[in-house]
């Protein structure tokens, strides 16, 4: 696998900034900024894509187009779902799925698979991009070992060590930051994080083929409830470079 030219996505320049040093000549298109470089002695295309699934999903469709990628990483931080992690925590995505697309019903929100009409309730009632169970056998290979930093104790979150988890990913165009809209998209989707652009790069990935590999990185800045606005602007930095920690020891095995 290490052969594919891989691209690597980041939303936001603290999520950025420890992937690549932006040293070398970019090219712009689109009105985004792409970088040749290396991530792990592994050549890369990197591209800081903005926040959102609109801005993943443009980076993500140049990367394939015009760099002619095929291996795809998103590193960055994400809000928790499972009341079982905690802040710092590593979440290794094997299934994507967009919890924002889909039709109100009265009383409720069906999520369907994005591409389905609405409209005439979605022709696929399972939305989601699973991850092949090979890759995840690589991925977890590659992380078996691997200890992470404890966290600061200016944090305020108290002493722990954060650890390294498998599972589902939520995407979505908005920032949780509400405990019972928390609760169920855990207890409907029983995923483990949420954030704002990895179910977008999986979609554009597997309109490219089902054999271009997608692992999304991401470290729990905040708990997605009531306190998200504080504990995100507190630890970004941090969990940012937990992520980028994790990133480097997967990126060999995409």
């Amino acid at each position: 696998m290490a052969n594919r030219l891989l691209g690597v996505i980041s939303a936001l320049p603290e999520e950025f900034a420890h992937l690549s040093d932006q040293s070398g000549p970019a090219q712009r298109i689109g009105g985004l900024a792409f970088w040749r470089g290396e991530i792990a002695g592994r050549e890369a295309v990197f591209v800081e894509s903005g926040a959102g699934k609109v801005n993943a999903g443009v980076a993500t469709a140049l990367l394939l187009d015009r760099f002619d990628v095929r291996a795809l990483m998103l590193c960055g931080v994400a809000g928790g779902l499972d009341p079982a992690l905690g802040v710092g925590d590593v979440v290794i995505g094997t299934n994507h799925v967009q919890h924002d697309y889909g039709t109100h019903r009265e009383g409720f929100f069906l999520t369907i698979q994005p591409g389905s009409r609405p409209s005439r309730g979605g022709t696929d009632w399972h939305p989601g991009y699973p991850e092949s169970e090979s890759l995840v056998a690589r991925l977890r290979e590659s992380v078996a070992g691997l200890a992470l930093e404890p966290l600061p104790g200016t944090i305020g979150v108290g002493p722990r060590t954060p650890s390294i988890h498998f599972g589902t990913i939520l995407t979505g165009d908005s920032f949780i930051n509400a405990e019972l809209h928390r609760q169920r998209l855990h207890g409907e989707f029983a995923a483990k994080a949420v954030e704002m652009e990895g179910g977008a790069v999986a979609q554009v990935a597997r309109r490219w083929g089902d054999d271009i590999p997608f692992v999304n990185v991401r470290c729990l800045s905040d708990l997605a409830g009531r306190s998200s606005h504080l504990d995100f602007r507190a630890f970004l930095p941090i969990a940012a470079r937990t992520a980028s920690q994790v990133a480097h020891r997967l990126a060999p095995a995409i």
